[in-house]
């Protein structure tokens, strides 16, 4: 790969006006591979997030080495974050990618501080850590690396195939720390997944990636999610889905409905009016106003549809919405309400970091057979 950079402090006519003031910008740079797509690349000063508090989510910490994704999906529920830069959920959040370029030397660092207590960290909770872009930025390796090195638990949510470059090192780890894998796959008919995901590799391959994990000793779960009503929901949809993912050897499914948060909404919107017209007053139905999520008769009605055929392909699932949390986890015993309720999870993302948890407080002790420890 042949990349087009700018030297150190001169500016890139490729970046959007306003990106040489981003914090800790080095360049924005540019490859005929990615066609259309500016890679703005940034020295960052932390690499641990902190989940506020407040959140719902059932975990407490992050790492996120990129910022925006050329998968492009056009439902993704983390475009709304790209208007923190100033730049647009649409177009932007697919072309303009921020690359945490020193994120593995940052996350070392922070790891090896005394207050650190070993929580579990979740990596694709907001954009994708094997998108395209880390072929060539390659970050993973090392912030798998200073994890494992830490003693710290961390969990994988990804649609890229990527993965795969990093399995040898990821079944080192789980020797090592509870290492979890989830795949996300939405959508099992190509000529839908090219036009409503074009950044991301296709179902077969994805699921190919799975058998992978599955061969290297991990057991794999598979969120079908987002399902996405008329046009994934039938009941040959998901069976022609599920049997995929069984004959990949994936154990479990987390499925859910389709989320239209700010900054998705409008821009899937846009995009289901221009291919399925058809459609567009039946989503306003769904999703009224500022509503974000499908209501619940239309979950119900999913569920019902899913459930039965979890059971005839034999695997284990369940709705995005049932997470009921056991035993408590190292990080979370100072929230009151990780005690005293089961947290609600408003992303797939956020869902696998849920799986993740429960998988990492249950593992046995260092030292213990690997293929026991795998999620």
């Amino acid at each position: 790969m042949r990349w087009q950079g700018q030297e150190l402090g001169v500016a890139d006519a490729a970046a959007l006006p306003g990106l040489e003031q981003l914090n800790g910008l080095v360049r924005s740079v540019t490859t005929p591979e990615f066609a259309g797509v500016t890679f703005h690349e940034v020295l960052c000063k932390s690499a641990l997030n902190h989940v506020p508090g407040a959140s719902a989510m059932p975990f407490d910490w992050t790492v996120n080495p990129y910022r925006g994704c050329s998968h492009a999906c056009v439902y993704c529920f983390a475009r709304g974050t790209h208007e923190y830069l100033e730049l647009d959920a649409g177009r932007d959040f697919d072309t303009q990618v921020v690359v945490k370029v020193n994120v593995a030397e940052v996350l070392e660092k922070e790891l090896r501080r005394g207050t650190w207590q070993h929580d579990p960290v979740m990596l694709g909770t907001n954009t994708d850590p094997y998108q395209r872009a880390e072929g060539r930025y390659k970050l993973m390796p090392g912030i798998v690396s200073a994890l494992t090195e830490s003693g710290t638990p961390f969990s994988i949510l990804t649609k890229g195939t990527l993965l795969r470059r990093d399995l040898p090192l990821l079944t080192d780890a789980a020797s090592q720390v509870p290492v979890t894998i989830a795949m996300s796959i939405a959508v099992f008919d190509d000529e839908l997944q090219h036009l409503i995901e074009p950044g991301t590799p296709n179902a077969t391959a994805r699921l190919e990636t799975v058998r992978a994990a599955t061969e290297a000793g991990f057991r794999v779960t598979v969120f079908l999610m987002p399902i996405i009503p008329h046009l994934t929901d039938s009941i040959a949809a998901i069976d022609h889905a599920l049997a995929r993912i069984k004959a990949a050897g994936a154990v479990r499914v987390v499925y859910g409905a389709l989320h239209l948060r700010p900054g998705a909404k409008q821009w899937f919107l846009e995009w289901l009016a221009e291919r399925h017209p058809e459609l567009v007053s039946s989503y306003r139905g769904l999703y009224p106003g500022a509503t974000a999520y499908a209501p619940k008769a239309y979950r119900s009605w999913l569920a019902k549809r899913v459930r039965p055929l979890l059971r005839v392909h034999g695997l284990d699932g369940q709705a995005e919405e049932e997470n009921p949390r056991g035993a408590p986890v190292a990080g979370l015993a100072d929230r009151a309400d990780a005690r005293s309720a089961p947290p609600i999870i408003t992303t797939s993302r956020g869902r696998a970091a849920a799986t993740s948890l429960r998988a990492a407080s249950s593992r046995s002790q260092p030292g213990a057979d690997a293929s026991a420890r795998l999620f």
